[in-house]
């Protein structure tokens, strides 16, 4: 198996979602499922930041012509579905579902056409920034949907290839947060939620440090020492990125 991440880069105008989230900085959206079929697509998208992002995204999505992820600007005559699931001030939880049509198409409609089925699909969206990742088989001809996909984004958005890797249960791979004590990776994954390392910040150490009820310095101990595991592997580590770039 292999991951492959890439990135499209949506231009103003192209995508209602990505105009709202470059508006709103401080508003990203996080997918927590995406399913397809050669018919249809449905995923449930999980968006947090402040409660102005929050609200211009709901209207978003809500907008009549708006389907997820199709990657047709004019109107495809897909029959398309938008449900909240769950709504706050700081966050929003969005079910889609679409059934496609002769024009239309998509990132994992794509997928499943040149890689096949079994796929996993991950995505993080910011700003323009649409970042995907895909699991897949190690025979799959990626340069082949990547070609496809680029002429079926066209001129609306810019493609980045960021990184094609095997998934290798033995390699040890002390970069992984897995690797990390308990302690230090339990305070990192709580710092990312919280939005510590956005920019700008949505929260300080001070903030959250009262939030996990630890005292500040041992907050910034264990964001510290997680960070100099992971930089200190990451550096090590031999997915380097003229690999990645040229491919192998």
């Amino acid at each position: 198996m292999r991951e492959f991440v890439f990135a499209l880069e949506y231009d103003p105008g192209t995508n209602p979602v990505a105009d709202v989230l470059e508006a709103n900085p401080r508003t990203t959206v996080r997918s927590l499922s995406c399913h397809v079929t050669p018919e249809s697509l449905w995923r449930v998208d999980r968006a947090t930041g402040p409660e102005t992002g929050i609200e211009a995204l709901e209207a978003a999505y809500r907008e009549p012509s708006y389907c997820a992820d199709c990657l047709v600007r004019d109107d495809c005559g897909a029959d398309c579905e938008t449900q909240v699931l769950d709504r706050s001030r700081d966050e929003l939880v969005v079910y889609t579902y679409w059934d496609r049509t002769d024009v239309c198409t998509s990132v994992p409609h794509l997928a499943l056409e040149y890689l096949g089925e079994g796929l996993l699909f991950e995505t993080y969206r910011e700003g323009r920034r649409y970042r995907w990742r895909i699991v897949l088989g190690s025979d799959a001809p990626i340069g082949d949907f990547f070609d496809a996909l680029g002429d079926e984004v066209g001129e609306c958005a810019g493609m980045e290839m960021i990184r094609l890797t095997e998934l290798d249960p033995n390699r040890e791979r002390l970069g992984s947060v897995d690797s990390l004590p308990v302690e230090q990776r339990t305070t990192l994954q709580a710092a990312v939620e919280r939005g510590y390392y956005e920019t700008p910040r949505r929260i300080d150490l001070s903030e959250l440090a009262d939030e996990l009820e630890v005292p500040r310095s041992t907050l910034s101990y264990r964001l510290r020492r997680a960070e100099a595991s992971l930089a200190t592997a990451f550096v090590a580590d031999d997915d380097s990125l003229e690999a990645i770039t040229t491919g192998e």
